[in-house]
């Protein structure tokens, strides 16, 4: 396909030379990740702050409600959300949130390829999420947790978003699902490295971005990274030979997971749907 292949070799180049277009956190991700990073915010500000975003402040009630934080008390007011979740907390997972408004595009090819983009994001978010919630319920002390998995889990594709962007300029050329799909795991991965730098993410984000679809790097410690490898091997998503049952059976040999069909259980079925609930 030396046609299609020229989107590959148009964005590598932009990539080498930095002249790709990344996209841009939005806008009340930015002020509010800003505002965490603040020594002398209080909380009343940050709940002031989110409260004038509507969708994210029912994420933020519901983040603070569900089992992963509750504490039994239903929390009413998002100062009492905010209070619970803590700030940490709310800078990842805001900024989660937000990644939804990112993929947008004029072209309805483009645009729907975008949305399953996005869906399989938050359906292995949510996977992710809830094999950890399993892991640490064995441990006292871990190195994953819930705010930061959350991040890894919906920025893990941000790769995609160029590759799409660059395919929308020339969908005469560009426009077919199949090659955008080829194209999007061949070079998603260091696009979305690139992305996150630029964004000041943590190394260990920057690591999930580049590294999760690449059979050949093994993290030395448990890290998010194994976790989104256990939810996209069970989508289908991982480029490495075997059925997911011997995919998934180094995971189980790590201690990671229980079994290699530990998401048939009831327990971790109801904690995946639970945890899909947040992203609504």
């Amino acid at each position: 396909m030396p046609v299609q292949n020229a989107l590959l070799t148009i964005l590598i180049e932009k990539v080498r030379t930095d002249t790709l277009v990344l996209p841009s956190l939005p806008e009340i991700a930015l002020k509010i990740r800003k505002l965490a990073e603040d020594p002398n915010v209080n909380l009343a500000k940050m709940a002031e702050m989110i409260s004038h975003d509507p969708a994210l402040s029912a994420r933020i009630m519901k983040i603070a409600n569900s089992a992963f934080v509750g504490r039994g008390v239903h929390v009413n007011t998002l100062q009492q959300a905010t209070t619970r979740i803590g700030l940490r907390y709310i800078k990842n997972v805001v900024t989660a949130m937000a990644m939804e408004q990112l993929f947008v595009s004029k072209s309805p090819m483009i645009k729907k390829y975008m949305d399953n983009v996005w869906s399989e994001t938050l359906e292995l978010t949510a996977f992710a999420l809830a094999a950890m919630q399993q892991y640490n319920s064995n441990y006292k002390y871990t190195a994953v947790n819930f705010d930061t998995m959350t991040l890894a889990g919906l920025v893990h594709n941000i790769g995609a978003l160029p590759v799409l962007t660059e395919a929308e300029k020339q969908l005469d050329v560009f426009g077919n699902e199949e090659f955008l799909k080829q194209a999007t795991a061949s070079i998603a991965g260091p696009i979305g490295s690139t992305i996150l730098r630029s964004w000041g993410f943590p190394d260990e984000l920057i690591e999930v971005a580049e590294h999760w679809d690449h059979p050949d790097y093994q993290p030395k410690h448990p890290s998010y990274v194994d976790f989104i490898r256990i939810a996209a091997i069970k989508q289908g998503r991982y480029h490495a030979e075997g059925e997911i049952a011997d995919l998934l059976t180094p995971y189980v040999e790590l201690g990671l997971i229980p079994s290699n069909e530990f998401y048939r259980s009831p327990e971790f079925v109801a904690s995946f749907n639970e945890i899909k609930q947040l992203f609504v």
